[in-house]
């Protein structure tokens, strides 16, 4: 489960630290191939809880100061319609923006981000009913089939398991279209103190055939996948919820995403600790399998399921702890899209957009397309 504080104005000064560019070029020489311990228990989920209150009291404290902009960009999923590229992303924890709910932001060049409401203007009654009245929405996923745009996201809160993904789709993105409408098309899934692992952070997944999948899951026993009917959007009947990732106790690991790319499925996940501001852990790690159900191993051969991970992107220069991830495929073009830590701006979350290569069959990330701290002109070259 992922949570963090943000009150990022773009316009504030910043220092530019060099970018440590060699990172992902070692993994593939074997120099970083990480099977990293994380943490991935009930009782892992108690200190990840601290660190998520402490995150949401930064928020509220920062709203509080009436600071202009407040802005709040955390796990971020994006989407291109129409030339217009749109974010969304996990709902403010101060209520400051959007009472909590999901945002969106738009963007005509991938730099420069604007906010442009929220998907619910209030959150939905079933998951209040369900979960009681929790401070905001986590996590969203965004992808087109069967006609509609899907928005996969989920509540819950800190350290439970008690938790729900829901499902809202719209046949476009643009408010401006007389077609814009979301749909609350309610619950797709959800976990109780009763089960072992956590119904959040869910992610759409299409397979080679066309089959729908969403894969899931935060602490506890790691990163699941079930599977979906691609005519509703929501679950098969009964459906087997495979294991595909897991670390040592207490499992810190979520946020995961999967991508096709030459033969391969490709798992992406959130490892270590996120919402800690410049302290934060979190980097984003890497298997790959030739099954959308696995086995999922890293390029040293280490299964997901026992620990494995090769590294695709780290701390850089002033990207504190880069989580969240998110695929976007356009043509033959990938890119990563995550969060970070900003170390010029209080620790607060911001987003980054990197091109992915892929290079030995493993992804590669490119230079930064936002602006990173300290940095106010065009990103490298």
């Amino acid at each position: 489960m992922r949570l963090p504080a943000i009150s990022h104005s773009p316009l504030s000064p910043r220092k530019r630290i060099a970018l440590v560019a060699a990172v992902a070029i070692s993994v593939l020489l074997g120099g970083t191939l990480a099977a990293v311990a994380a943490t991935g228990s009930p009782a892992a989920a108690g200190s990840a809880a601290a660190d998520r209150g402490a995150a949401r009291a930064g928020a509220n404290a920062r709203a509080a100061q009436g600071s202009a902009p407040y802005i709040f960009i955390h796990d971020p999923t994006m989407a291109r319609e129409d030339g217009t590229y749109y974010v969304f992303s996990t709902g403010d924890p101060a209520g400051s923006i959007g009472n909590g709910n999901i945002q969106i932001r738009t963007s005509a060049n991938l730099r420069d981000w604007s906010y442009a409401g929220t998907v619910f203007a209030t959150k939905p009654a079933w998951i209040t009913a369900a979960l009681g009245d929790i401070p905001n929405l986590w996590a969203p996923d965004i992808s087109y089939f069967g006609g509609l745009w899907h928005l996969y996201y989920a509540g819950s809160s800190f350290g439970s398991n008690n938790s729900v993904i829901g499902l809202a789709t719209t046949p476009t993105l643009d408010p401006r279209s007389p077609k814009y409408h979301w749909t609350d098309d309610g619950l797709v899934f959800r976990t109780t103190s009763a089960d072992n692992f956590n119904a959040i952070d869910p992610s759409l997944v299409t397979a080679a055939d066309g089959g729908k999948w969403l894969a899931l899951g935060s602490f506890f026993s790691g990163v699941k996948l079930i599977q979906l009917d691609a005519a509703t959007g929501k679950p098969v009947a009964s459906p087997t919820v495979y294991s595909l990732a897991s670390k040592p106790s207490p499992d810190a690991e979520e946020g995961a995403g999967i991508t096709y790319h030459d033969g391969y499925y490709y798992l992406f996940v959130s490892v270590d600790n996120c919402c800690r501001g410049i302290s934060s852990t979190y980097h984003i790690q890497v298997g790959r399998s030739t099954s959308v159900t696995g086995p999922y191993v890293d390029a040293s051969g280490t299964a997901m399921t026992n620990g494995g991970g090769m590294e695709v992107q780290g701390t850089d220069a002033g990207m504190i702890g880069p989580g969240g991830e998110f695929v976007f495929t356009s043509g033959a073009s990938d890119w990563l899209v995550y969060h970070y830590y900003d170390a010029f701006d209080n620790g607060d979350a911001w987003i980054q957009i990197r091109p992915l290569t892929w290079v030995g069959g493993w992804p590669v990330t490119g230079q930064p397309l936002v602006p990173v701290p300290g940095q106010s002109g065009p990103p490298a070259n």
